[in-house]
């Protein structure tokens, strides 16, 4: 009932699932997976970074799907660093990388089947990232928009966030107030670098689905009936199995 995504910054892992998907995922590359009605996966380390040692530096999120998607054919996606869109600000201060959504223009190959904006932004000494809010009709398929959940997650770097210019560094999250442009004004998040470093932030942002969740261990659903009907399809096999 729900999707992981996977951003290596450093190093490089090897994906498995039961549904005969194998990759290698190395810096830079994406993986966005559709649990869906279910699928077993595993990650580790390749074989040549586990040779090689070195930082392993990277991500996962976890998208909850709505309710009629949660049992959606599973989906695999993966993209190397070569494939995912970058973008650079006009005075070339900021340099994003447009894992899912939009910024100063460039579009996401990813598909998602909610609106979802995962922007990874390297913000350099006395630049300012920006990015425009969606307008209600761009966010929704043309129906009625509701509030948005944004926030900043700091990777390195100090920096100003929002009209009140609130410090954050690395390690925290910041959190905005905001909700979708309209016609008569374009809304805006913006972030300043100020520190001596460059910053490094990922900026995530998505429709909140305003519907009941119940998660337990790998599972997210509705209610918890679904999340025993998930123990029991995983118990006897619904899933499938991985072919090492």
């Amino acid at each position: 009932g729900f999707e992981t995504v996977s951003y290596i910054i450093e190093g490089s892992i090897e994906h498995k699932d039961s549904q005969g998907n194998s990759g290698k995922l190395r810096q830079g590359a994406v993986q966005w997976m559709t649990a869906g009605a279910g699928i077993i996966h595993c990650e580790m380390p390749t074989q040549e970074f586990q040779k090689a040692g070195g930082l392993m530096h990277g991500f996962q999120i976890w998208v909850n799907l709505p309710a009629k998607d949660k049992m959606c054919k599973p989906r695999y996606q993966e993209y190397q660093a070569d494939d995912i869109p970058k973008v650079t600000s006009p005075d070339g201060k900021v340099n994003v990388v447009v894992v899912s959504g939009e910024a100063y223009g460039k579009s996401a190959i990813i598909e998602t089947h909610t609106p979802i904006a995962y922007l990874h932004y390297r913000v350099a000494h006395g630049g300012t990232g920006v990015w425009q809010v969606p307008m209600a009709t761009e966010w929704t398929n043309g129906k009625e928009g509701d509030d948005m959940n944004i926030m900043c997650y700091v990777i390195s770097g100090k920096g100003k966030f929002g009209g009140t210019e609130k410090l954050a560094e690395g390690g925290d999250m910041v959190v905005f107030e905001n909700g979708p442009s309209t016609q008569d004004k374009r809304a805006t998040v913006t972030f300043t670098n100020a520190g001596e470093e460059e910053l490094g932030l990922l900026l995530l942002a998505g429709k909140p689905l305003k519907e009941p969740m119940s998660r337990y261990g790998p599972f997210v659903m509705n209610t918890k009936e679904e999340i025993e009907q998930a123990f029991w399809d995983y118990q006897t096999g619904e899933f499938g199995k991985i072919s090492f």
